[in-house]
């Protein structure tokens, strides 16, 4: 059967959230589907082909885990982002490591949700490309090492001993957004948290692109570099390109959190 090609399938229990997402997906030139629930978006996904699903979590009938399960089962690839009321750091986490590529609260603005989406839908077309390829030497980004940990797919932490990681964003990310304008960091001092906030980076579309960071702890230090040539995190986003250097506050535990770059090449 020919599958209908759409670009967004919104899922949400509440019409408001569902007319305010697909007016903002229609504004920006996208064609937005909507579902109430879990268990109608399959149904939709049987006809119709999404190049990226926004999913509530909490929902009747099915909430957004189990489809995030229900999706991985399947062997439906397309990438989820997920919103929520209830933004909890357990939502947050289990959210980025079941395989949503972004997380967002509510109450979201719009600026939040076009950055978002466009990401999502750069990040669509990224993995399709990488399907294509056949060959690691054809990826269209560069994995992030293999003794590499990530969250999500935006940012990654490579612990160099005990009381020592460092932190940064993982080429994939990059490729997500245009070319970037800004940085907003964190200062020496102080402290950063899993699954919170923890870079701004300013695009030149004009959009706004909030990280999380994968670990908590102090931040001993900044690579003031970045400040003044943002083509390093671009060139380099693994070595020369990393953000933080963090004193780990949990980092056994939170580990387990984590996904293991080394992962990514099996």
């Amino acid at each position: 059967m020919n599958k209908s090609i759409k670009d967004i399938l919104v899922i949400d229990d509440e019409q408001v959230i569902l007319d305010s997402v697909v007016k903002i997906g229609g504004s920006e030139g996208f064609m937005v589907d909507s579902a109430d629930n879990g268990q109608a978006a399959l149904e939709k996904l049987e006809g119709n082909d999404y190049r990226l699903i926004v999913s509530d979590i909490m929902m009747p009938v099915m909430d957004g885990f189990a489809l995030l399960d229900e999706l991985s089962s399947r062997n439906i690839s397309t990438p989820v982002i997920m919103t929520t009321g209830y933004s909890t750091f357990d939502n947050a986490v289990n959210s980025l490591y079941r395989g949503a590529i972004d997380f967002i609260p509510k109450p979201f603005s719009i600026e939040e949700l076009v950055s978002a989406i466009n990401r999502g839908i750069k990040y669509s077309g990224i993995i399709k490309q990488e399907g294509m390829g056949g060959s690691s030497e054809l990826l269209p980004y560069v994995p992030c090492p293999s003794k590499y940990f990530r969250i999500g797919y935006s940012c990654w932490v490579y612990s160099s001993g005990k009381n020592s990681a460092v932190i940064g964003i993982t080429d994939l990310f990059n490729k997500t957004i245009d070319t970037i304008t800004g940085i907003e960091l964190v200062q020496p001092g102080d402290q950063i948290n899993q699954a919170n906030y923890a870079i701004k980076i300013e695009t030149g579309s004009d959009l706004l692109h909030q990280v999380y960071s994968p670990i908590s702890g102090k931040v001993v230090a900044v690579n003031d570099k970045l400040l003044e040539d943002f083509s390093i995190l671009e060139k380099d986003p693994y070595f020369e390109g990393w953000i933080y250097q963090v004193e780990p506050a949990d980092f056994d535990n939170e580990i387990k959190n984590l996904i293991p770059c080394c992962s990514d090449r099996v």
